[in-house]
């Protein structure tokens, strides 16, 4: 029987977001807790970029808004085979692979780094002791020298760049390691969130949510005082997987597998206001381009291990009605999974878990390439892609 969640009510005041001329970086006022029972203070990362568009977080990863930091990257899909333990390389201009290479054990994620100069594979070896991020070049598109880590199942950053955040999902804990070398700063463990693994940042950076894939609920976290601010059971909530943040940072939208649809979380107060049915498997979710849509995979089968040619889909979410105004199905049955938004957004690479495969979604018409690649392929990420630094997982960009 799982363990109940306790969810202290945090009541915050509004943002307020002032821009300096020495430094073009965001100011944010400190947030005061209201009067309820576990009073709080959390303050956004003193170095965070400015927030642009205080109406669409997602404003600087349109088409077009590269960083000069990827001046030179190859334009390149990178695909982590999770049973294979390699990574696929695919060239996004011809649908073809182009290269492949081992790395460690239990590939899970293709991670940019907030810098937007390496993306590490985070191989996670499930069960093992030998875990470690493979970083890779972006400018060749080859791997260098792995760096042990503990279970990293999935990766973010703070918004100021700081810190790594290393999800160590077996272990029930994050894990703030140093960005470059990965040397460990510090842990928070989160005991009530076992399965801890996908997150997404308040507009401010002053707190974080995360999935707890196998408690059916998520953990709040101040990601600069590194506590735990609460926890929230949804539902009716099996397995939650990605969560992403409304582009007016308001809501935060969670995928769960079982439940087969997205729920809708108000963040500042951590209460669930709704839900949204969408297809089988609810798992990946993924903003397009202008930030006006989010599209959400359904992986076609509520299991964990489920079988090829699953019912699998791909839903359109329009933010401004909270409606689902598409699903295209993939045809003959598939297994969309993780993956990113091309940099023109006219295509949703996706990866196809259960089949062995990559798709290359027309986010126009929902009509479906499909690449072949390793055993089990994952959260695989798109490279280049617009914005100015990156939170982690496939791209998750600001």
């Amino acid at each position: 029987m799982k363990r109940r969640l306790h969810s202290p009510v945090l009541l915050l005041a509004a943002l307020a977001v002032a821009v300096t001329a020495e430094s073009g970086l965001a100011q944010i006022a400190p947030r005061q807790a209201g009067s309820g029972p576990a009073p709080a203070v959390t303050v956004a990362p003193p170095r965070m970029p400015a927030v642009v568009d205080a109406n669409n977080l997602y404003s600087e990863t349109a088409s077009g808004r590269m960083s000069a930091a990827v001046s030179g990257a190859l334009e390149r899909v990178y695909v982590p085979n999770l049973k294979s333990n390699d990574v696929y390389v695919i060239d996004p201009a011809t649908f073809k692979v182009v290269d492949r290479f081992r790395v460690g054990v239990n590939p899970q994620h293709v991670v940019p780094s907030w810098d937007l100069r390496t993306l590490w594979v985070a191989n996670n070896a499930e069960g093992r002791t030998d875990g470690a991020l493979t970083p890779i070049d972006p400018k060749t598109g080859k791997p260098g020298k792995p760096k042990p880590v503990n279970d990293p199942y999935n990766m973010y950053f703070t918004p100021d760049g700081s810190s790594a955040i290393v999800v160590a999902e077996a272990l029930k804990r994050l894990d703030f390691r140093d960005p470059q070398t990965m040397a460990l700063q510090s842990s928070l463990p989160t005991p009530q969130c076992d399965g801890i693994n996908h997150a997404d940042f308040a507009i401010d950076g002053s707190y974080a949510i995360f999935t707890c894939e196998f408690e059916g609920g998520l953990v709040k976290i101040d990601p600069v005082n590194r506590k735990v601010l609460g926890y929230l059971k949804l539902s009716k909530g099996g397995m939650p997987q990605d969560i992403r943040v409304s582009p007016d940072g308001k809501l935060f939208y969670v995928a769960d597998m079982m439940a087969n649809g997205v729920f809708v979380v108000n963040g500042e107060n951590f209460t669930e206001i709704g839900f949204i049915a969408t297809g089988v498997g609810t798992h990946g979710l993924y903003p397009s381009r202008d930030g006006k849509k989010l599209y959400i995979t359904n992986r076609g089968s509520n299991k964990i291990h489920g079988s090829p040619h699953g019912k699998g889909s791909v839903s359109v979410l329009d933010f401004a009605t909270r409606k689902v105004e598409a699903t295209w199905p993939i045809p003959g049955g598939g297994s969309p999974d993780m993956g990113n938004v091309s940099a023109d957004g006219k295509l949703l690479w996706v990866s196809g878990r259960y089949d062995n495969v990559v798709y290359a979604i027309d986010t126009t018409s929902g009509s479906v390439r499909t690449i072949r690649v390793g055993t089990e392929p994952h959260g695989l990420t798109v490279w280049p892609q617009p914005g100015r630094y990156s939170l982690g997982h496939t791209g998750n960009m600001r």
